[in-house]
């Protein structure tokens, strides 16, 4: 026994522990337990990370992904219950009947992708997805061993100042940048992407090489080699493997390109037949992941980073850790390969032919263990992320308004209409009353924060910004000309909203001037917050409004002109949970 549960059997063992097939005490379905390495258990360090870590991965939702069932942080030897998934890994499957059909690949594409949507929008990166990480589940395919194992390195010293660990031939050419400053983002899940689609549908990884070191060299400075790849698949996937994390699509935007791309019959092929994976991705699609690129989630900058390849190189092939140790200094190779032209990047040529020269000079000696499927190689530690706020981190929903994305363009006839125009999400009325656009279907928790920037089109119009909304009833904060309200948006069905607390502006907003408008919601009150400065604090008095959607959309008061138009528009929103 461990805890709640019986063990019944060792699935495997990795890096970061040993795996259990298990059951709990007071149950019948079967879990998968992965119990921590003893070292590792009396680090109070680690056990905060590790709490942290869990506690994230428990928000990832189970859409084609194991799904974090439990956790004990406190136990004598900390143990994380996950859902056991009875299939083979993607890299059994191909080992042993070779690459997938069209139909299939595309459909792993898709589970994948979906996956990934739903990890990153749980501010989660998984930073090793690879073959063997990819159950081929009954009923769509299950992406494993996410978001916990990062944790396991912060303290431990498992992974050294000159190492790099992961698992080289899916590792984006950033994750050799070990420059601490360095952010890995959910980019690099992006490229893994690539590399586990391209080894699916050829048997070969897009820069397979004779050895690690020859396999980094290819990730840095060569094209991916993906002529046996099929299309529809091939153009979507080089897209992915971008040098530049900026350059790449995120997840979601993948997600949306492989449902509805340029092919629908290759989409339809790869569903047929399979509704639990149509599912997962509809929902994905509907209420996780980032609706904003890749390129935002990297940062501003498009700079590629600066390699800083450390005197040994420690990764993870297919089925070995290998660790190339450098013992001699490295040669002068100016002029041994020409550089790119600008600007493409300069800055890898030197350091790479540096390495190579380096390891065939001192002889690399290259020692194998081979490591079961589920395991968990140290990572590099870093615990940054693409963050949006300096307090709040990333947001759990960020979206530029300037075209469809988790915001929709709709029109209703008689009610009102809401399209993207001029870079923003226009909601509008012909007469005066309410009208929210279609948003993300996402069950939020009831404390959270909301941000927006809004822009009043015409006089008399309010945007509204709905929290907390379900059964269509919620709190709906109102931005005025002169006046900033919080209400409560009736049971009723008519939509008629009782204001709670009215906060008078010193300066009014002029209409066409963009406002930044922040709903700091917790407990029972909402801070409100305009352009960065505070204009007050109101009660939220119903016991009963708590998880909820949100919304934006157009609110002018009933005693305004009955003739409009009426216009509020909005862009940037994000939403922390």
């Amino acid at each position: 026994m461990l805890g709640d549960y019986e063990l019944l059997g060792r699935l495997g063992e990795g890096g970061m522990g040993t795996v259990y097939l298990a059951r709990p005490k007071n149950g019948t379905a079967l879990v998968a337990v992965k119990v921590v390495r003893l070292d590792l258990a009396d680090d109070d360090e680690f056990r905060r990370r590790f709490r942290s870590e869990v506690e994230r991965a428990r928000q990832v939702p189970p859409f084609c992904t194991a799904e974090v069932l439990d956790a004990d942080p406190e136990h004598e030897q900390p143990y994380l219950v996950v859902e056991f998934v009875d299939g083979p890994t993607l890299a059994e499957v191909v080992e042993q009947r070779g690459p997938l059909t069209s139909a299939n690949l595309h459909s792993v594409a898709i589970g994948v992708a979906t996956a990934l949507t739903a990890i990153h929008g749980a501010g989660v990166i998984h930073r090793d997805l690879k073959p063997r990480n990819v159950l081929l589940a009954p009923g769509s395919p299950k992406v494993i061993d996410f978001g916990i194992a990062r944790a396991m390195t912060a303290t431990s010293g498992n992974t050294r100042p000159d190492q790099m660990v992961g698992t080289v031939a899916y590792m984006a050419p950033e994750r050799f940048d070990t420059d601490a400053g360095t952010p890995i983002t959910p980019a690099a899940d992006v490229f893994a992407w690539g590399s586990v689609v391209t080894y699916a549908g050829t048997g070969k990884t897009p820069f397979y090489a004779d050895s690690p070191a020859a396999t980094a060299a290819r990730i840095l400075t060569q094209p991916p080699r993906l002529h046996e790849l099929s299309r529809p698949l091939r153009g979507l996937v080089a897209h992915a493997l971008e040098k530049d994390p900026a350059n790449r699509p995120s997840a979601r935007e993948l997600l949306d390109l492989l449902i509805s791309g340029e092919r629908p019959a290759a989409t339809a092929a790869a569903l047929a037949g399979q509704p639990d994976l149509r599912a997962a991705a509809a929902e994905a699609q509907a209420v996780t992941g980032y609706a904003i690129p890749a390129r935002a989630m990297a940062g501003a900058t498009t700079t590629a980073p600066t390699l800083n390849i450390p005197p040994g190189l420690v990764g993870y092939d297919e089925n070995s850790i290998v660790t190339v140790p450098i013992s001699s200094p490295p040669m002068d190779t100016a002029g041994t390969a020409p550089e790119p032209p600008e600007p493409r990047r300069r800055w890898v040529f030197p350091l790479v032919l540096t390495l190579l020269t380096a390891v065939l000079v001192a002889g690399a000696t290259i020692v194998a263990m081979i490591m079961r499927a589920s395991d968990h190689p140290g990572r590099d530690g870093d615990t940054t992320q693409s963050v949006d706020d300096p307090v709040l981190g990333t947001p759990r929903i960020a979206d530029a308004l300037s075209g469809p994305g988790f915001w929709k363009a709709t029109d209703t006839a008689g009610q009102g209409r809401c399209e993207f125009r001029d870079g923003m999400l226009a909601a509008h009325r012909d007469t005066n009353g309410v009208y929210r656009c279609s948003g993300p279907s996402d069950e939020l928790p009831a404390n959270l924060t909301i941000e927006a920037t809004t822009r009043l089109e015409t006089a008399d119009s309010c945007a509204a910004i709905w929290f907390r909304f379900a059964d269509q009833h919620g709190y709906q904060a109102r931005i005025c000309e002169r006046n900033l309200y919080i209400g409560v948006h009736n049971r009723d069905g008519k939509g008629l909203v009782t204001t709670k607390r009215t906060f008078v502006l010193k300066d009014p907003i002029p209409l066409g001037t963009p406002t930044r408008i922040r709903l700091g919601v917790l407990g029972d009150t909402v801070t409100v917050t305009r352009d960065g400065a505070e204009v007050g604090v109101a009660q939220l008095t119903e016991p009963d409004f708590g998880v909820g959607k949100a919304y934006l959309g157009i609110f002018c008061e009933r005693d305004a002109p009955a003739a409009g138009p009426y216009q509020a528009s909005f862009s940037d929103v994000r939403i922390w949970a």
